[in-house]
């Protein structure tokens, strides 16, 4: 049951992460796409802004693939991580902990998760268990 459990892990947050790069890459789901979001990460001191954007976008559509599908899991952690530090560090940091006050709490879980995945392995249906 363990590795339906690694699975379902996997695709949660892998999907929703690719729902949140296309968000920013391309608009779709409610986001602004490129522009907007670049004029976003500009406000909050993020420059240039669309370059940002760009490689926020990235990591969370392409961490997102790779987690979800389980294929180098542990570099699929790294960058959903890595986005989520500097979603703390740019954004929720300053507000405290707690979600209810904008603060990092769902970060800092979605770091626990992702982190807590690439260190324990995928899981045997994940692309990692079959091909390494």
């Amino acid at each position: 049951m363990i590795n339906v459990g690694l699975l379902i892990i996997r695709l949660v947050v892998g999907i929703l992460f690719i729902g949140h790069g296309a968000q920013k890459l391309f608009g779709w789901f409610g986001g602004y796409g490129l522009k907007g979001t670049g004029g976003w990460f500009e406000s909050i001191g993020m420059k240039p802004g669309v370059t940002m954007a760009l490689f926020a976008g990235l990591g969370e559509l392409i961490g997102g693939i790779l987690f979800a599908l389980g294929l180098l899991t542990p570099l699929a952690g790294i960058i959903i991580a890595g986005t989520m530090v500097m979603a703390i560090a740019k954004v929720h940091g300053p507000n405290g902990i707690w979600a209810t006050s904008n603060g990092y709490e769902y970060n800092l879980t979605l770091i626990a998760v992702t982190i807590g995945i690439a260190l324990v392995g995928p899981g045997q249906y994940a692309l990692d268990a079959l091909f390494f």
